[in-house]
């Protein structure tokens, strides 16, 4: 494996945080659970991301696309409102819609399907208390997946009671409302929220509505005993108005999709999505000792989704649960303090699929009824010993997958297996601080990523039982910390990643997707992001911040239909992001965010004969916070998006048949808003 110049950089290269806080104290403050850690991050040794509420809310509370898109290695798109994609450092190729090869987390249970599919779009932005982002495979502790893994902390209630409202409107028919209750005493806190989010859409067939309700209820049940509930209900809407060819986009970048020979239009078939989900799980964690705890949580996932798209009408009915169990104990030996944590996940699934002709919109005849059955197990364990300033981990992970195909359409059904080798996945991490303020950091990790549902059987209706697991392993250098009187932070990373049976997406002549193993993959990057606190006598606070990301990756083993793509741009993936801001807040009431994100062009096809082309966004966010009284602080802003009217597309269909890679995004649009907060604790 050849790393160039990885050591050399070492010294000098530093992974991405995420957004600065109000206070630089804040980085020392939040305990980080990413590995289990539970340190501040100078003490973690990986690169990882962190996003705050007040990070989440910098632009205009409805998504987190444009808040997650300045952190350095991380990208979010969005094909049409709901529609979303998520990806950590390049994983997109495999994901042309939804969140696939990213294991999502919420409130340290499985959001993340036993067939690998994440529905991130089910959440509302305002049910997100805190994220953390691991960059890289994170198998040895959570299981199959390469590109990183998602920490989601729902709002969590102390000793307060309030009542929270807000409104917010803006372009293109958007509309927020949120009403949500804390109520927290001594050893109970609950939270209740319903949020409801509708919009037009910029194009032509992209109208969106959403309602969520969400529950988490955490009760101490003794000194050495607590149990945690968390429970929400989505009921999700969206119009999916399908890729447009590069004329069509330059034409008019507004329209859906239009007929094509014998192909039907986006508005003719009435292209959307449906889905409603029920999700409901229990923690319980107990303390044996003060060195020594366990928590375990279950869960259940129930997901109703339609699909009317173009080709087909898709009904399925997915069914998902699953237990984690981590198991933490810590002792001193020799002056060495050793921790040591165990334990294991188990997913189960089943997703009737029926696949229906489309009728603009109604299911026709049947075309397709298939049975899937998913499990997923793996066990884990890791270690930790520290001595004064050094901290050397060591994690491993057993995994096995399994899938059980049926075709019951068929006479007599057909029925296919698939069953992937158990996968060792190891890391070892390695951290020194130097001083108080600043540290440095190195890992090494594998990681095991099978094939999702929705590609081994895609929506071709294909069952391909051929596909092979991902492979990647990564090594790493980084270091992060304070200078000048703690004013500036700097927090960076290299590193070199290597996959081997990468998954692409292509598609046939009717536009159906199905997924092919590629070869292999060189992934080199850097990561950086700069904080500067000013200290300008006129503002409570004033920051100024930088991000960077610069990506060299390419197709290492890859031909197609005889062609050879060797030493081509991965598909989907920028060569470098530049993002920057400025962030300030005078005497305590008025307060600006100010954002500015660059991304260079990008290739849509494997062949890279069609560039995206590079794009710079700004936005801003300005806000007025006042009391009327004591009991109901008021929180009054506005702002805008794309405000330098940038015509491109965020949320590309790759490798895309006829071309139609091109789904427009916004033009300058515009919002205004405002939170309430009523605290019954005042009164007490």
């Amino acid at each position: 494996m050849k790393i160039p110049g990885l050591f050399l950089l070492a010294i000098c290269s530093l992974s991405a945080f995420g957004q600065p806080q109000d206070s630089v104290k804040v980085l020392q403050e939040i305990t980080i659970r990413s590995y289990e850690a539970d340190r501040p991050l100078l003490e973690v040794p990986a690169s990882v991301g962190l996003f705050l509420k007040e990070d989440l809310q910098r632009f205009n509370n409805t998504s987190l696309v444009s808040a997650v898109n300045t952190l350095p290695g991380v990208r979010m798109e969005e094909r049409s409102p709901g529609s979303y994609r998520f990806s950590i450092r390049g994983s997109s190729l495999r994901a042309p819609f939804g969140v696939r090869n990213v294991k999502v987390y919420w409130n340290e249970l499985p959001l993340t399907d036993a067939g690998g599919n994440t529905y991130l779009n089910q959440l509302d932005a305002n049910t997100i208390q805190q994220m953390e982002i691991i960059k890289g495979p994170g198998s040895s502790l959570y299981g199959a997946g390469t590109g990183g893994v998602l920490l989601l902390k729902s709002p969590q209630t102390n000793h307060e009671s309030a009542l929270t409202s807000s409104f917010l409107g803006g372009s293109y028919g958007l509309r927020n409302y949120q009403l949500a209750l804390n109520q927290g005493g001594k050893n109970s806190s609950h939270y209740v929220g319903y949020q409801h989010q509708q919009a037009d859409g910029y194009r032509e067939q992209t109208r969106m509505a959403r309602d969520q309700l969400t529950s988490t209820f955490r009760f101490s049940l003794s000194d050495k005993e607590q149990l945690e509930t968390a429970i929400f209900y989505t009921d999700l809407y969206y119009q999916t108005p399908g890729g447009l060819t590069l004329p069509e986009y330059n034409t008019n970048p507004r329209q859906a999709r239009p007929a094509a020979g014998v192909s039907p239009g986006a508005v003719e078939q009435n292209a959307s999505v449906s889905l409603r989900s029920f999700y409901t799980g229990v923690s319980h964690q107990y303390h044996f000792s003060k060195n020594f705890h366990n928590r375990t949580g279950v869960f259940g996932n129930f997901v109703q989704f339609n699909n009317a798209a173009i080709r087909n009408y898709e009904h399925r009915a997915e069914q998902n649960f699953g237990v984690r169990s981590v198991t933490d104990f810590s002792f001193a030996a020799k002056g060495w303090q050793v921790r040591l944590i165990g334990g294991g996940e188990y997913l189960n699934g089943f997703s009737p699929i029926k696949t229906y002709q489309n009728l603009q919109g109604i299911p026709g005849a049947l075309q397709s009824d298939d049975e899937l059955r998913i499990h997923q197990y793996s066990l884990f364990g890791q270690t930790e010993i520290s001595k004064e300033n050094w901290l050397i981990t060591g994690g491993l992970s057993a995994n096995w997958v399994e899938y059980k195909f049926q075709r019951l359409s068929n006479t007599p059904p057909a029925h296919e297996n698939t069953d992937f080798k158990p996968v060792l996945t190891p890391r070892i991490a390695l951290l020194r601080k130097i001083n108080a303020a600043f540290s440095t950091h190195g890992s090494l990790s594998w990681g095991f990523s099978p094939p999702t549902l929705a590609e081994v059987r895609p929506s071709n209706t294909v069952f391909n039982k051929n596909l092979q697991s991902e492979k990647g392993i990564q090594a790493e250098v980084g270091a992060r910390g304070y200078f000048g009187k703690r004013k500036f932070f700097i927090d960076a990373a290299f590193y070199h990643f290597e996959l081997t049976e990468t998954i692409v997406v292509r598609r046939d002549e009717d536009g159906a997707d199905y997924f092919v193993n590629a070869g292999a993959t060189n992934q080199n990057g850097l990561e950086l992001l700069l904080n500067w606190q000013t200290g300008i006598s006129a503002f409570s606070t004033c920051k100024v911040w930088a991000g960077l990301t610069l990506n060299d990756y390419t197709f290492k083993e890859y031909a197609k239909d005889n062609i050879s793509y060797n030493g081509n741009t991965i598909t989907g993936v920028p060569d470098r992001i530049i993002t920057g801001g400025v962030d300030f807040e005078i005497r305590k009431h008025l307060y600006g965010h100010i954002t500015v994100n660059y991304t260079s062009s990008l290739p849509l096809d494997d062949a890279n004969t069609a560039l995206a082309p590079a794009y710079t966004l700004l936005g801003c966010r300005a806000g007025y916070k006042f009391n009327m009284g004591k009991k109901l602080p008021l929180d009054f802003f506005a702002g805008g998006d794309n405000l330098l009217n940038q015509k491109y597309s965020l949320g590309n269909d790759l490798n895309a048949a006829g071309a139609r890679f091109y789904n427009a995004a916004p033009g300058r649009n515009y919002f205004i808003g405002l939170i309430a907060r009523l605290d019954f604790s005042r009164n007490r």
